[in-house]
């Protein structure tokens, strides 16, 4: 009597939480026929929110790769389909018998829909497809099974370890990681393997570990061989300080010498070419998520603009005598703001509010999470402080600093970008002084500020020069009228221009 053998396991795309229902594949990190380990990085995608390495949750030999990069994959579709048989062949069937021609019998086809649903209750109940980090609920269960692959792949899979362990140390250094576990699936003994194939590991075993996707996306854009990193972080994982400095040798190995300048000829002119027509750029990850954002703005919120000029010289003033304190930690003119716009939806809580067009209702909310608009690599993105009417003015300060830091990193959680009551933007830092700034839906409001500049103004009767910005205020004109959004501009432009104001509700 025998028993039929899975010999295929496939993994959808997990969910990644925050009512993310899409993500697009940036970057596989392996190929089919590599062979992974259980919790192995085997693709990069990317969300409406953040990059994100997706691991599998199976050991084998990479079957099938269910999406190219730029293909955008719903959650529970699928993904990579891995197995302990041979690679899929030139039509994208698994090589080698199937379940149904081994004696047993064949599984039942499952409908798109239904295997999707499907596979939402086995992730909550355990079955492993879910992100490092959360968890699978089973993990001797997968040591045993990877221990069963092992021993049943060790005899008829003995002739194939050596260019199974190449394609295994091949996808190591696409990957910029090394698990240092045996694959499952290919493991044979020391004397049954090939010259080749202890080489093969031995080079493997030395890649420099790159886990952030900034860094290897920075490598990769400079031409930078990660093998040739010496690693500075722990463990030895590569930094983005260590890919800078190969950058930077290699920027002075290749600058030429004066004399080599000299010899060398210029250029021949180049003809004009035809222009084939305006580049096409899909919208994807980051700007997809903008702009439909902002269009939902658009077309749902009728939002109006007011601003005003204001005297930020006090302000400085304030900042310096923070900084003199001693406090520990550096406090800049953005906390300074988070502190004024706390204070002033405390005074103006119809601002701090959203519209649920369905019921037709305005809910107001007690607490503050104060969203920060944040300017990255991958584009514009708004970090929230949970709790910020709970917070000191060195507390906001430190969140700020941690959240940016983050957010220029890649690293921010998807819940860190979500559940914001009102929104901050700094946009004087690209050295503009006003805008009409769209509202972050769905919240009610959003303030934003200007660059700060010498200009003439009076004071107590005096022209003088002053340290200038202008603040600009878009509104819901559904959750309250000119008045309250005039009362509130007003506020925070007194706050700046006289900030021992805000002692009154200390």
């Amino acid at each position: 009597m025998t028993t039929a053998t899975r010999l295929e396991q496939l993994f959808r795309l997990p969910d990644l939480g925050e009512g993310l229902t899409e993500a697009e594949i940036v970057e596989w990190k392996v190929a089919v026929g590599d062979t992974v380990t259980v919790d192995q990085v085997v693709v990069e995608v990317e969300t409406a929110k953040a990059a994100v390495e997706v691991p599998v949750p199976y050991a084998g030999t990479v079957l099938r790769l269910h999406g190219e990069a730029g293909t955008a994959l719903a959650v529970g579709e699928p993904l990579i389909t891995v197995g302990a048989g041979a690679p899929a062949g030139a039509d994208g069937a698994a090589c080698g018998p199937r379940p149904e021609e081994e004696g047993g019998a064949p599984e039942p086809m499952v409908p798109a829909a239904a295997a999707a649903e499907r596979y939402r209750e086995e992730e909550q109940a355990g079955s492993g497809n879910v992100l490092i980090g959360y968890g699978t609920g089973h993990g001797p269960t997968t040591s045993r099974r990877r221990r069963r692959r092992a021993a049943a792949a060790a005899g008829p899979s003995a002739s194939a370890a050596p260019a199974g362990a190449a394609r295994s140390a091949s996808a190591a250094q696409r990957s910029g990681a090394v698990d240092s576990a045996a694959p499952a699936g290919g493991a044979v003994s020391a004397s049954h393997a090939a010259p080749g194939t202890s080489a093969a590991t031995a080079t493997a075993s030395h890649v420099p570990r790159a886990i952030s996707p900034l860094v290897r996306r920075m490598a990769r854009d400079h031409g930078v061989d990660l093998t040739g990193v010496s690693p500075s972080g722990p463990a030895g994982v590569v930094l983005r300080r260590d890919v800078e400095q190969a950058i930077a040798r290699a920027g002075q190995k290749a600058s030429p010498s004066p004399a080599h300048k000299a010899a060398t000829p210029a250029p021949a002119p180049q003809e004009p070419t035809t222009a084939a027509g305006p580049e096409r750029i899909p919208l994807r990850g980051v700007r997809r998520a903008v702009a439909d954002k902002l269009s939902r703005s658009r077309t749902e919120i009728p939002d109006a603009t007011t601003w005003v000029d204001v005297d930020a010289t006090g302000l400085l003033e304030a900042k310096k005598a923070l900084e003199s304190a001693g406090t520990g930690t550096r406090i800049g003119l953005l906390a300074l703001f988070a502190r004024i716009c706390v204070a002033g939806l405390r005074r103006f809580p119809e601002l701090n509010s959203t519209v649920d067009t369905e019921r037709r209702e305005i809910l107001r909310y007690d607490e503050v999470h104060l969203g920060f608009a944040a300017q990255t690599e991958r584009g514009l993105v708004v970090p929230v402080i949970g709790d910020a009417h709970l917070l000191t003015t060195v507390q906001l300060a430190a969140e700020l600093a941690r959240l940016t830091e983050l957010a220029r990193g890649g690293n921010l959680p998807p819940h860190a970008l979500t559940g914001g009551t009102f929104t901050l933007n700094n946009y004087g830092v690209f050295g503009v002084d006003g805008s009409t700034p769209i509202i972050n839906h769905p919240e009610a409001a959003l303030l934003g500020v200007g660059r700060l500049v010498d200009k003439p103004w009076v004071a107590d009767g005096q022209l003088t020069v002053r340290k200038v910005t202008q603040l600009s205020f878009s509104f819901d004109h559904r959750v309250c009228d000119g008045a309250v959004a005039g009362g509130f501009l007003r506020f925070v432009a007194d706050c700046v221009e006289r900030p021992a104001i805000l002692l009154a509700d200390v």
